[in-house]
């Protein structure tokens, strides 16, 4: 800047101003998230619409794209809108039109599309090029009164053209097509809802304004989405968030049993919940099938046409159907959420979380407002239009002077307006009357059209000076909009039902597997297989070349087997999900994420009621509960706390009342297990004191019976005489008896 001229210099200096950066970027980050949320995000709580759409709509309007009327290109559209209302991406306002024209988004579609607009598998639209679309008939209603000055307009982006602030909206589209929207800091999700139940709880609120949110819910007990679905939540749960304008809606597919022949049956989903794609949700079950993580199905099937049709085939005939369903339920996006936001702009300026009956008043005021406004642009014109009627009836009662005038007078307008007390409107009006209105059948027809604007007139005056009337006009309004549209099943019967949770607290959620007996084998090396019926453990079982027989047990097909790793982390296999034995397994690493340098310690059965003891190599351990040790992913659960280098290296079942602890210096304590703490994770309690080396192996035993270990060959030994080696839990311990084996190990 400096090498600049010094004229040059100065024009630059002036043009620079200085600002602390913080109050900048605060200014410029507020006027955002402003535009944001009024211009984009959220929608106006009287018509219901984003900016986008309803510069849609009014375009199309614009375009004489009428529900009668012919079908459009959406180029054609998409470009009136960017170029006149919309100042954004194309492709941001196709998306927009499409979704409008979507009988599975809306579940009043405002455009009329022909063409592929997409389907519910979540297949995108075609090329605003290839599709075509016109107005719906909700659309011209929510346009209708726009040229009665029924609302206010402002200039577009460029000053060129004009655009409504609002639409009149003659439909409660809020409420029944719902909104969704994230802005800067705040966002809207508002569910779709039944037309009919809408206007009868408007007409409620009419008739009685002091009705709460639960005499509303009353009338509309929920969200009415267009893929159906059953909703589950509580009547009080629904007028909570009624009430509060946040909460959620838990929805749930409906399905059917359909019968197949020799007792068979199969499970038919013809609802699913409310912005799920089928084609992802199919892929999700297929997928839990492959894994075995679906208790008791088989296969499913998608037989959809124009209706949803999914089979879901059952393992068995004598599996539970609720509890397959609960698996699904819990497992797939045959349950969702639906969270419930009402945040709209109340008189298109404030964002404001809005209750049901906010939402519900917002409209009501709009419609009433909108029905004053054209009351009085009615009014304006009904006195004009009979001025221009008492003008044209002077001329009928003097018809031969005011045609002798026109022939003959030089200034027949001065002449009428002097002769007749006219007005210049009035003369001008009857100079330009045709010839052929000039039979008396046309002088009735005029005196009856005077008389009946003379009524009309009396009563919009009575209209706009009572309140009441101005509200009996707006639940005529409601009625005919019921009517309009109860003719059609599709648009007004409610197609979300409501249901309850079923009662799974007696139910056995694993009886959805067959209970077989099996004899799961775990090898040397780390693969594991799950051989049918219980076997004899001594067989001798094939392994692969260098591996070897390492755990081996009997087993159902409905347990969970936990796997203690020598990270400290537990994980839960599921019996049933186990390679068949007809071949030599699967390496457990592919069902879980042990990390590579560690290995399983142990495998047990998960039982309720049941301990198990665990330590670490240096001596420090605990007691835990099999529940406490059961995990929801293969990542698994920690368990045992470690430091670097330490590892799990003892996990023994917790059956009896005195621990043995044996170090890797060969001495033997014996100590109460009401010493040891039991805790769900932590690093746990020193076992013994070494002077050198950890924890060579522990056992639980009962002292009634004595501390049993295994000898040289086959043989077992019993000690009953424990007192020379019980001590305080972390002594150091004594020389274990005579004979015990030298691999320091039970």
């Amino acid at each position: 800047m400096n090498d600049l001229p010094d004229k040059e210099h100065q024009k630059v200096t002036e043009k620079v101003t200085s600002e602390p950066l913080a109050e900048a970027l605060s200014e410029r980050y507020l006027n955002y998230a402003l535009s944001t949320i009024m211009h984009r995000a959220l929608p106006d709580a009287r018509d219901g619409l984003k900016p986008v759409h309803r510069r849609i709509l009014y375009a199309m309007r614009g375009l004489k794209l009428d529900s009668s009327g012919t079908f459009r290109k959406c180029a054609k559209i998409v470009g009136e809108v960017m170029g006149n209302y919309h100042p954004h991406g194309d492709k941001a306002i196709y998306d927009a039109l499409a979704r409008l024209a979507q009988d599975f988004s809306l579940r009043y579609p405002l455009v009329d599309g022909q063409g592929n607009f997409g389907n519910i598998d979540g297949d995108n639209p075609a090329a605003q090029r290839y599709t075509e679309a016109r107005l719906t008939k909700i659309s011209e209603l929510m346009l209708d009164g726009l040229a009665e000055d029924s609302v206010d307009f402002r200039d577009n982006y460029d000053g060129s053209e004009e655009e409504p602030v609002v639409l009149p909206s003659g439909f409660p589209q809020l409420l029944a097509n719902g909104s969704s929207g994230i802005a800067v800091g705040m966002a809207t999700n508002i569910p779709p809802h039944n037309l009919n139940e809408l206007c009868d709880a408007l007409i409620l609120l009419i008739k009685r304004p002091t009705s709460s949110v639960e005499d509303l819910v009353g009338i509309i007990p929920g969200p009415d989405f267009p893929t159906g679905g059953v909703i589950i939540d509580d009547l009080s749960a629904r007028i909570e968030s009624y009430q509060t304008g946040r909460g959620s809606f838990r929805i749930r597919a409906h399905y059917e049993i359909e019968k197949l022949p020799r007792g068979a049956w199969q499970i038919v989903v013809d609802e699913i919940p409310f912005q799920v794609q089928k084609a992802k949700l199919v892929e999700k079950i297929a997928e839990l099938i492959n894994e075995k993580k679906v208790l008791g199905l088989i296969d499913i099937r998608d037989e959809s046409d124009e209706s949803i049709r999914l089979i879901l085939e059952p393992r068995s005939k004598t599996i539970d159907v609720t509890v397959l369903m609960e698996s699904l339920f819990k497992n797939s996006d045959l349950e969702t959420r639906f969270s419930l936001n009402m945040n709209v702009l109340v008189d298109g300026l404030t964002p404001k979380v809005c209750s049901l009956k906010d939402a519900l008043l917002a409209f009501l005021n709009h419609r009433k407002r909108i029905l004053l406004r054209r009351s009085k642009f009615r009014l304006i014109n009904i006195d004009l239009r009979l001025e221009t009627l008492e003008g044209y009836l002077v001329a009928f009662v003097n018809l031969d002077r005011v045609i002798e005038i026109i022939r003959y007078d030089d200034e027949p307008k001065s002449q009428l307006i002097s002769e007749f007390e006219l007005n210049e409107k009035q003369a001008d009006a009857i100079l330009n009357l045709r010839l052929k209105s000039l039979r008396k059948l046309e002088e009735m027809v005029l005196i009856n059209e005077r008389d009946n604007l003379l009524i009309e007139r009396s009563k919009l005056e009575d209209l706009l000076e009572a309140d009441k009337l101005q509200w009996k006009e707006v639940i005529k309004q409601l009625e005919d909009l019921k009517t309009l549209f109860g003719e059609s099943e599709k648009l007004i019967q409610r197609r979300t039902r409501f249901g309850s949770l079923p009662n799974i607290d007696g139910l056995n959620m694993e009886s959805a597997i067959e209970k077989e007996p099996i004899t799961v084998v775990y090898s040397a090396m780390g693969w594991i297989r799950a051989m049918r019926g219980h076997i004899d453990l001594g067989s001798k079982l094939k392994f692969r070349d260098g591996d070897k027989e390492n755990i081996m047990f009997h087993a159902y097909s409905t347990d969970k087997i936990l796997a203690i790793g020598s990270n400290g982390r537990c994980y839960t296999l599921l019996a049933d999900g186990l390679p068949g034995g007809r071949g030599l397994g699967e390496p457990i690493r592919i069902m879980i994420e042990l990390p590579k340098g560690y290995e399983i310690v142990s495998l047990v059965l998960s039982r309720i009621n049941k301990k198990l003891l665990i330590a670490s190599d240096v001596g420090n351990g605990f007691i835990v509960a099999h529940e406490e040790l059961l995990a929801q992913t293969r990542n698994g659960k920690q368990v045992l706390n470690l430091k670097p280098n330490q590892r799990l290296s003892v996990c023994t079942s917790v059956d009896g009342d005195y621990v043995a602890s044996l170090g890797d210096n060969g001495k033997l304590l014996v100590f109460p297990v009401s010493d040891l703490p039991e805790m769900s994770r932590g690093k746990g309690v020193r076992f013994q004191k070494f002077k050198i080396g950890g924890l060579s192996d522990a056992k639980v035993f009962d002292s009634s019976v004595g501390l049993t270990w295994k000898m040289a060959g086959e043989k077992w030994r019993t000690e009953t005489n424990i007192l020379d080696w019980q001590g305080a839990r972390a002594t150091a311990g004594r020389n274990p008896p005579y004979g015990f084996p030298k691999t320091k190990k039970f």
